[in-house]
């Protein structure tokens, strides 16, 4: 067996662990006791994360007491669980992507003083406001250990901290000192099953950039880097703005002349007039190493109001792809717009085959050039949508 091995028992262990510790507010059980030294035993698991200067400064508060935890949601509710109530009730039905969230989380409000245990972190000291690290850093990875703790042995929790809008009354029925800082509350109680699954999130390769900020690869990428590894290019943005907003400003076609140093325009082949999977056009573009040149472009990837993808040159070998995707968020959109090179030939093909020990610096050249193109067209989206809404 290898040093890191996936198949591992002990790393598939870890990592189920890892990937399936979920926020659980429904599926805690309220019937069950919890016992005193399985908290503890969590605690010391959680213990062994690591803390600034090695000093032990974290305190654990430990709830079980049913007139205490009753005052605890009381200030819960005051504070912020009236809202969590009424956002529950205005989403109900909407098909929100929060309505879940909402519905769960105003779920909590209502039974949190039926909740076995609440467990509140804390750490010796106050943050300076400075908004360096320095503080919850010594502790949040305590907490979420805690978490992953509970997990392993068949229980769960969440993290609440709306409650420490009132930490100084908070603090007097805990009977927290000043100068020592709460850090979250988290309601234990073993879990109505165990059989939670992994949350859709974006596959590491989508999310992760090599030396820079944006740069990304689709396979590999290979050391040095090469056009094999399909290096690319990933922006994005929140805006302020609805989707139907937002796709109206992507799906033109011209969009990416009028911000791109690059891009010069672009027109719909006939039969097309618009977007749709299929559907064509030629862009044209401009740059000062290579000059003007124009060049095919297929939609392969199309979802009206969500995802407007299209290859260069052709869909099966294309000399690059490129990519808009919509996700609705709280108060908007987030728009995420990405581009892989290759692995058919393309503008840089010729200066990778005169200078192929170059090829890394080619690459990272050009992905920088789309980097910095791509912005611009996002930053001009966000104006016109938010303009516009």
């Amino acid at each position: 067996m290898t040093r890191y091995d996936a198949d591992d028992i002990h790393t598939k262990s870890v990592d189920i662990a890892l990937s399936t510790t979920r926020a659980v507010r429904y599926r805690l059980d309220f019937e069950r006791d919890v016992d005193h030294q399985i908290l503890l035993d969590c605690i010391d698991v959680a213990e062994q994360a690591p803390i600034g200067g090695n000093q032990s400064s974290r305190r654990w508060v430990v709830v079980t007491d049913p007139r205490i935890k009753a005052e605890l949601a009381k200030l819960y509710m005051e504070n912020a669980g009236r809202w969590m109530l009424e956002r529950r009730d205005r989403l109900a039905g909407t098909g929100h992507p929060n309505e879940a969230v909402a519905a769960s989380s105003a779920y909590l409000v209502e039974h949190l003083a039926e909740v076995p245990a609440l467990v509140v972190p804390t750490i010796t000291g106050q943050h300076d406001g400075s908004g360096r690290p320095g503080l919850f850093d010594s502790v949040i990875q305590a907490a979420w250990s805690f978490a992953v703790a509970l997990r392993a042995r068949g229980l769960g929790t969440t993290w609440v901290t709306a409650i420490f809008g009132e930490d100084d009354n908070v603090g007097e029925l805990l009977g927290i000192p000043g100068g020592v800082t709460q850090i979250a509350l988290l309601p234990v109680a073993w879990t109505k099953g165990t059989d939670f699954s992994l949350a859709p999130r974006f596959p590491a390769k989508q999310i992760t950039y090599l030396n820079r900020y944006g740069r990304t690869f689709l396979r590999g990428p290979s050391s040095p880097p090469c056009l094999a590894d399909g290096p690319g290019a990933r922006v994005e943005v929140d805006i302020k703005a609805g989707p139907n907003a937002v796709w109206d400003i992507i799906s033109d076609i011209e969009l990416s002349s009028r911000y791109s140093s690059e891009s010069t325009g672009a027109v719909w082949n006939p039969p097309h007039t618009g977007p749709a999977l299929g559907a064509s056009f030629t862009g044209t573009n401009r740059h000062p190493a290579i000059g003007d040149w124009s060049i095919e472009c297929f939609v392969d990837r199309f979802d009206k109001g969500r995802l407007l993808g299209w290859s260069t040159s052709s869909v099966d070998d294309p000399g690059a792809r490129w990519q808009f995707e919509l996700t609705p968020i709280i108060g908007g959109t987030r728009l995420i717009y990405t581009m892989s090179i290759g692995p058919g030939p393309s503008g840089i093909s010729a200066a990778i085959l005169a200078m192929p020990d170059k090829e890394p610096r080619i690459l990272e050249r050009r992905v920088d050039e789309h980097l910095a193109n791509m912005a611009e067209v996002l930053q001009g989206v966000k104006e016109l949508a938010e303009a516009a809404d």
